[in-house]
């Protein structure tokens, strides 16, 4: 009996290798995939950035609370109004609530989005003199700011490496075979991974400005995708080329 649990303990222990060196090359694939499908889009959008029109860390963190369930294009129609009538923390912080709420109306929420740029123009003066924090743990405790936006102000703002999971970032690293998950902050991290901490914000535009042209939730223009051929997902939208052209389109903002 000895012999024969002994003889088996070696058997068991060889099996492990294998399947450590299969998860090893398929991480190594995928890895390697990801890159690729990055650098091709490099190639796709070289001017790709972020499209709210800002001048300062405040005026982007108001822009982007702005977004929510909103285009970037009708939150730049709006912003220079705003940002001419509360040009700092303070000013906003003592915005008459219904001339503020006439100024944002077209964006959609706006009463929610009144009363979080109420409350975010007092914790920035009460609590950072004015001056929009450049941490992220400091960025998430101000109203109206979660992960995703304080990603959006330390990458574009303070030059600090963070990835955006926004709607389109999420479905599109779902749709190329990088993560499975649903949760933004288990993405960010898990699709982080793959990459270079430095290629971060750049990689959240690129992805952000295909969701918008190329990879729509409903009909992706696959038969005109720069990455198809790296996609798992190829085949959810039309994959002829002409058909697949005419849904490409400029983004809205």
């Amino acid at each position: 009996m000895a012999r024969s649990a002994k003889s088996s303990r070696p058997a068991a222990a060889g099996t492990a290798a294998p399947k450590r060196a299969a998860a090893d090359a398929d991480r190594t694939a995928l890895v390697r995939r990801a890159r690729r499908v990055y650098r091709a889009l490099c190639d796709q959008y070289p001017d790709a950035h972020c499209e709210l029109t800002f001048d300062s860390p405040y005026q982007l963190l108001v822009a982007t609370i702005l977004s929510a369930q909103c285009t970037d294009k009708r939150v730049n129609a709006v912003t220079p109004t705003l940002f001419r009538q509360y040009p700092d923390a303070q000013r906003l912080a003592s915005a008459d609530r219904s001339q503020l709420e006439a100024i944002i109306t077209s964006t959609g929420f706006f009463r929610a989005k009144a009363d979080n740029l109420l409350k975010l123009g007092a914790a920035l003066s009460t609590q950072f003199d004015g001056e929009v924090p450049a941490t992220i743990d400091e960025l998430v405790t101000l109203p109206g700011v979660g992960r995703k936006t304080a990603n959006v102000v330390l990458g574009e703002a303070f030059g600090m490496p963070g990835i955006t999971v926004d709607t389109h970032f999420g479905r599109l690293s779902r749709r190329l075979g990088w993560t499975t998950l649903q949760d933004p902050v288990k993405v960010e991290h898990e699709v982080g991974a793959l990459f270079p901490e430095k290629e971060w914000t750049h990689l959240s535009q690129v992805l952000i400005w295909h969701g918008r042209r190329r990879c729509h939730a409903r009909r992706p223009a696959c038969g005109a995708c720069t990455v198809a051929q790296w996609c798992p997902s190829f085949g959810e939208g039309p994959t002829d080329p002409v058909k697949a052209a005419a849904l490409v389109r400029e983004p809205r903002g």
